[in-house]
């Protein structure tokens, strides 16, 4: 596709998972990400937080809203009753079978990702997990997962989990994108879902919660850049609805002004990557700088000016935000063609 020269925004943190390992990049409250060296000017925004005090807080869970129906075409379980036999077993050893590549390759979306070059999303996954000596979990006896931290570049990492009892599958992708786009990102992907928009909410509660806990385990800032590619070949946002304000656990609420900060660097992420979704017509391969318009820049002005006047400008900064983000998802449809004359069409 064409590739065209564009700011990319600076993101503030990047997602844990199972597949993250630390090491990485250092924790901080921020985890900001390594400047680009072909990075332009970034769209102004608000001065940085604060870091918050080194141990951070478990991530918190959004309320679920979790709809079975978004998957389309469970998988008999009877299909996915071999995996049990893998528990325990390196991952390494798994992505080798080859009844678990099959099954791997028909619940992946079959698109071309862009993983430091072009290669299938599949492929992509291959990478990561083969060579990986990390168990894989059976949780409950039917959760699964396979993760590996073996990904040749950009720092990639990566899972497939599903569900026994419901056939359900999700994979998800990490790494630093060098293709113009917010860096580092996370992917989740599965071919069952064919939404159109998604939020972290709509998930099934034990993979959201798996990611919790990967995240907690490997102390490691869970805000970062989300998509999920579909059964569309269609790359979305994976939207945060997390309030990092609410307890989590056993674990004591962040300071206010901690979890404020991050509720609103959550909403600054999320513009940024619908932009630039936007802007590369949510291709799974995009490889576009992002263009910085004068409107965007133009109602950045208009809602810091906004909310400086309001009594809690960092709470309006959320919510207009969050506002703009959708109203960048869910473009309004064109108003209906007018008959000559001047008069609208007729009802159907």
């Amino acid at each position: 596709m064409d590739r065209r020269h564009i700011h990319a925004s600076s993101v503030l943190a990047f997602a844990a998972l199972c597949w993250m390992a630390a090491a990485i990049l250092p924790p901080s409250a921020a985890g900001q990400a390594p400047a680009n060296p072909q990075q332009s000017t970034p769209l102004p925004q608000s001065p940085p937080s604060q870091p918050p005090e080194p141990q951070l807080q478990e991530p918190p869970a959004a309320v679920s809203h979790y709809d079975r129906a978004i998957f389309q075409k469970p998988i008999p379980s009877d299909q996915l009753a071999f995996l049990n036999r893998f528990a325990g077993s390196a991952a390494k050893n798994v992505v080798r079978d080859k009844q678990y590549r099959k099954l791997m390759r028909s619940v992946i979306p079959d698109c071309i990702f862009h993983y430091g070059w072009d290669t299938p999303l599949p492929d992509a996954l291959e990478k990561v997990l083969t060579g990986s000596p990390l168990p894989v979990e059976i949780r409950d006896a039917r959760y699964v997962l396979a993760s590996g931290q073996s990904g040749p570049f950009l720092g990639g990492r990566g899972f497939m989990w599903m569900d026994l009892q419901d056939g359900l599958a999700l994979g998800g992708f990490y790494f630093h994108p060098t293709n113009g786009e917010p860096t580092p990102t996370v992917t989740i992907f599965s071919r069952q879902v064919k939404e159109k928009s998604l939020l972290m909410s709509q998930l099934p509660p034990a993979f959201v919660e798996d990611l919790r806990r990967c995240s907690a385990e490997s102390g490691v800032p869970p805000v970062t850049t989300r998509y999920f590619i579909t059964g569309l070949n269609e790359k979305i946002l994976l939207e945060h609805d997390e309030d990092y304000c609410a307890p989590a656990g056993s674990a004591a609420r962040p300071p206010l002004e901690v979890c404020e900060q991050m509720n609103a660097d959550a909403a600054d992420v999320d513009l940024n990557a619908a932009y630039y979704l936007e802007q590369t017509h949510h291709a799974t391969n995009a490889t576009a700088w992002m263009i910085v318009g004068q409107d965007q820049v133009a109602w950045l002005v208009v809602r810091d000016r906004t909310c400086r006047a309001g009594p809690n400008p960092l709470r309006c900064r959320i919510r207009m935000t969050r506002e703009h983000t959708h109203a960048v998802i869910h473009p309004h449809p064109p108003p209906a063609p007018r008959l000559s004359g001047g008069s609208p069409p007729p009802s159907l």
